[in-house]
This record gives structure tokens, C-alpha cells and sequence, in this order.
């Protein structure tokens, strides 16, 4: 492992990863075991390139977010791009506020201009829907967003979308799918040592903010009417980018009774004031939530730190309720189904959202679409209206951005609090009217963390080799196996469970964090328009334990 190291340091071209890395090599050769430990995590093999690009980690090795990855995966794309596009392929590069983002955006620029490709450069620290936007917009044939999401601080990332001839119509501005991150992997293989990767920093383009402009002018046209808003917003963006983007929006709009959380608002790649960078971990709005209340705000609006994702919560007659990113889909979802003045009949979100989504599609008359999870797969769904998954993303105008997009599902939702209001009504009681038509659908997330991966192998193994013969006390009817894939998806890593009472639950490793995730959702009927959400929250507390009794966790 020491030569492995050895022989990677020799040819990193950065100066600070270097020099860690040689730290690391003398303490191991000198017996120190956690350094050589250390040493070994970094160098367990290369940091996959998949659908989702590279998230990891930021420091030295391998199996690292550093520059020498990053040089060696923009080869890669690069190459390709080359392969099946030609020499005079467009990418766009846009990054977040976190460490490491723009040592690695300048890497990405230069080692692609240097294979004589066209490279535009968005301003620094922007959200993530500026650059799936752009890719669309600027007809580029692949973008690259240097993010880490919501990952924890210590990580960054390398997402990429396809785009003009890159890829066909229906997945342009859309983030990669196979068979692009085999064949991109496939160069990055055969990639020489970062070291010796041309770059060309003068033939970048550094774009101004007139694509960010144009963005923002979007964004904020999808509020109806152009009066004044009443609707006062309380906004947090987690010490992430999208919160100069979002105030533009917002104003743009004619919403312009917003306060900020000011201690979360300017970016902070350390995110001081949450334990975890996600609206959706218990704790993250609490600052939020205690300035709606000092403000009697109408609706608190939570951007994720690169603002693709969109977190809701709203005053009810017993307080303050975040919604669930299932029920912020159904509001929206109800939003795009009433507007005939939307492009696109299809309502589509991922297996794991809720089922609700394909009730209200068709008493609007709509089609409906169940995809693998991730935008990948919503985002290609034709005819796409509106899109979404129950980790609090939202595709609200695919014709702009074929992506989550935090910052337009703010609109939306303010849009729908602003016409709600004028009939004395709230978020709260559009979700009861859903119930009422459709069944109360309740949905509860099952995380399992894991400090070694193999964990989660076992636990599918188990749950694959054990047979369940009930859930909260009502038969287990259908167990459906989605290592094989179906008629309508391709193969994934995934077990679904439902019993006589249409309770459904979802078991599935996570994509990007070290997790078992199971998605939990019970349909219980609301007799005499009464509303059981007492009996659900009951019902979903007693099927998460007899999961985690499965699971054996």
C-alpha cells in the first residue's frame, strides 16, 4: 500500500495533497498503524465514477475528492465527449461554496479546454439548477457541477449532465445514466497519471451573469401575475449557495416580504448551525422555525446547500409541521395537474415517493409514470409535467431546468400559499382535501446507518432469504424482488413489500451515502371526511419496528 501511495503522490500536481500524502508515507514507514490505516482507506481502490459522477471525501489518494481525481475523471469525460461528439463539443462548469470546489472547477475547465473543447465558466458559488439550466439553455453538449449536495462538510462531488448531441432528446440537460458512466469510467481507466493531463487555462470562457439573469427571470416568471405578493416567507438556505439566487428570485417575483436566517445565509462549507447540511435531518429549521414564529410568516422555505431541494413548512391550528417531501409532492403535483397552461401530460415520480402522485394524475386525467429512483430516471420521463421524489425534490419546469430544482419549487409553493390564502385556506388543508378524495397516504423514512458497507449487503441478504409473513399485524400479499429488474424498470438494488391493508415498504441501499434506506407508507381510508392522522403515525410507528426487527439493526 506504501508504493501505491508512493507511486500516487509522485504524481499529484497539487502542492497541499502532496504534501499530505508524503506526511501520511513517513509516518506508516516509521510504525505508526493509524497512518498506515490511513493510508489504506485512501488507497482501497479508485473513487467510482456511476449515474450519480464522484462524491467523496475531500484530501489525498485515490479515493479521494482531490484535484488529481477530478483531473483524471475530466479526461474521461473529455474523451468522450471527443468520442461521440467531436473536438468541438460545449461543456458548461458551474460549483458550490465547498472545500475544495474551486481548485476543482478550474481542473475541470482546463484539462477539457485542453482537449480543444468549448468552455464556459458560470460564476463562482451558484446553485446547482444554474448549471443543469445552462447546459439547456447554452445548447451544451455536457455540463459539470462541482457539489457534494447535502453530503456532510467534509465532502465534495462531481456531477455531470448530458446535453445537445451528447445524448438523445429525451435526456438533454438530464444527469448521466448508463451506458454514459461506463463508457466515461471506461476512459478514466485508461487515463494517464493526473501529472501528466494537459490544461490550457487561457482558452476557458468565463461567462458573466447574463445566464444567471436569465435563470433568476425564469425562475421568478413562474409565479402568476405580476401584483405585489402578500405572502410573507421565512428562508433558510443551510449555509449553502442558493440564497443570493433565491432573495433575486423572490424580488424578481414581486415577493418581497422574506427574512433570512441570517446565521445560515451566506455559504459556510463547515454548516456550523446544523449537525447535518439537510432541511430534512430533525433539527436543521429549528432557527427557521423559531423566526417564523417571532414573524408570523405565512410559509418557511428550507434550500438544501446547493438549493436543487426544497423543504416546506407551514402554520397549522397546532403549530408550526414541516412537510414531508411526500406531501410537498403532492402539492405540487395537484398544483401542475390543475394548470392546462403547463407543457406535458405526465405526472411522474420515483418507486419510492409516495403512490398518491398516480391517484391525482388520473382524476386529472393525466398519465403517470414510476421510475428507478433519482432524476435521472424522472427527469427522461416524456412528456414530463411535473416530477418528483420524496427526498424533497422537485422538477417543476423540465422545459428550463430537467432536474430537482429547489429554487422554481420555491415559487411554486408560495405561488400555491399566495392562492390558498385568498380563500382563507392553507397547505394543511389542501393536503386534507387529498386525503379525502384519495385516501390518507402517511409516508415515514427507516435510515440505517453503517460505518462498513458490507453491513448493508447482509441486511438485503437477510431480508431476501427471510420470509415476512406479516406487518403490523396484516399479511405480507406481494414481495417483488427489483434485482431483476420488471416489464417497466431496469434492474436496481431493491425489495418491495405490501400487505392486505396496502401498506407498502421499500427497502433499497442509498446511492451516495453509506445507508440503508426504507421508504414506509400506509393508505387508510378517511370515513365521514374525518382525516386518521393519529391512526396512520401509529400504524407507520408499528411497521418501522417490526422493519428494523427484519433488518436485525
Amino acid at each position: 500500500m506504501i508504493e501505491t501511495a508512493r507511486t500516487w503522490r509522485d504524481h499529484d500536481p497539487d502542492p497541499a495533497t502532496r504534501a499530505e500524502l508524503t506526511r501520511l508515507i513517513e509516518a506508516a514507514e516509521a510504525g505508526d498503524a493509524a497512518a498506515a490505516a490511513d493510508l489504506d482507506s485512501r488507497f482501497h481502490g479508485p473513487l467510482t465514477f456511476g449515474t450519480a459522477g464522484l462524491r467523496g471525501e475531500v484530501g489525498a489518494g485515490e479515493t479521494r475528492m482531490n484535484v488529481a481525481v477530478v483531473a483524471r475523471a475530466t479526461y474521461g469525460l473529455g474523451r468522450r465527449l471527443v468520442d461521440t461528439v467531436g473536438p468541438d463539443a460545449r461543456v458548461v462548469v458551474g460549483c458550490d461554496a465547498r472545500y475544495g470546489s474551486d481548485a476543482f472547477l478550474d481542473a475541470t475547465a482546463e484539462v477539457l479546454a485542453a482537449q480543444g473543447l468549448t468552455v464556459l465558466t458560470l460564476p463562482r458559488q451558484l446553485p446547482t439548477p444554474v448549471t443543469a439550466y445552462a447546459t439547456r439553455a447554452l445548447d451544451c453538449d455536457a455540463g459539470v457541477m462541482i457539489t457534494a449536495s447535502h453530503n456532510p462538510p467534509a465532502d465534495n462531488g462531481y456531477k455531470v449532465y448530458l446535453g445537445g448531441r451528447a445524448t438523445d432528446a429525451a435526456g438533454r440537460g438530464v444527469q448521466i445514466v448508463p451506458p454514459a458512466d461506463e463508457q466515461i469510467a471506461a476512459f478514466i481507466d485508461a487515463a494517464p497519471p493526473a501529472d501528466e493531463i494537459d490544461r490550457d487555462a487561457t482558452s476557458v470562457m468565463a461567462l458573466n451573469g447574463a445566464t444567471v439573469d436569465a435563470y433568476i427571470a425564469r425562475a421568478a416568471g413562474l409565479r402568476p401575475g405580476t401584483d405585489p405578493s402578500p405572502v410573507r416567507v421565512v428562508l433558510t438556505p443551510m449555509h449553502g449557495v442558493g440564497g443570493a439566487t433565491a432573495l433575486s428570485v423572490l424580488n424578481a417575483a414581486g415577493v418581497t416580504d422574506v427574512h433570512v436566517v441570517d446565521e445560515q445565509f451566506s455559504p459556510d462549507p463547515d454548516f456550523p448551525t446544523v449537525a447535518f447540511p439537510n432541511p430534512e435531518e430533525p433539527g436543521a429549521l429549528d432557527r427557521a422555525l423559531d423566526l417564523a414564529r417571532d414573524v408570523d410568516a405565512h410559509v418557511v422555505i428550507a434550500l438544501d446547500p446547493d438549493a436543487d431541494r426544497c423543504s416546506v413548512a407551514t402554520p397549522t391550528r397546532d403549530g408550526w409541521r414541516q412537510l414531508t417531501g411526500d406531501e410537498i409532492g403532492w402539492l405540487l403535483g395537484e398544483q401542475a395537474a390543475r394548470d392546462n397552461d403547463r407543457s406535458g401530460d405526465t405526472l411522474a415520480c420515483s418507486i419510492v415517493s409516495s403512490r398518491m402522485l398516480g391517484k391525482i394524475a388520473a382524476h386529472h386525467g393525466l398519465r403517470f409514470a414510476a421510475t428507478l429512483t433519482g432524476f435521472k430516471w424522472i427527469a427522461r420521463t416524456p412528456d414530463l409535467r411535473f416530477g418528483y421524489e420524496e427526498a424533497i425534490g422537485y422538477c417543476t419546469d423540465p422545459e428550463a431546468v430537467r432536474d430537482k430544482d429547489g429554487i422554481s419549487a420555491m415559487v411554486r409553493v408560495i405561488s400555491l400559499v399566495e392562492e390558498l390564502a385568498t380563500d382563507g385556506r392553507t397547505l394543511a388543508d389542501l393536503l386534507d382535501d387529498l386525503a379525502r378524495r384519495h385516501g390518507l397516504h402517511a409516508t415515514a423514512p427507516l435510515t440505517i446507518r453503517v460505518d462498513d458497507l458490507a453491513e448493508i449487503g447482509q441486511m438485503m441478504s437477510r431480508l431476501r432469504t427471510t420470509e415476512v409473513d406479516a406487518l403490523a399485524g396484516s399479511e405480507v400479499v406481494e414481495v417483488l424482488d427489483l434485482a431483476a429488474g420488471s416489464a417497466d424498470l431496469p434492474p436496481t438494488d431493491a425489495l418491495v413489500l405490501r400487505t392486505a391493508a396496502d401498506d407498502r415498504v421499500i427497502v433499497r441501499p442509498s446511492g451516495t451515502e453509506p445507508k440503508l434506506k426504507c421508504y414506509l407508507e400506509v393508505v387508510l381510508d378517511c370515513a365521514d371526511g374525518e382525516v386518521p392522522h393519529d391512526s396512520a403515525a401509529e400504524r407507520l410507528e408499528a411497521i418501522s419496528a417490526d422493519v428494523e426487527t427484519l433488518l436485525g439493526s
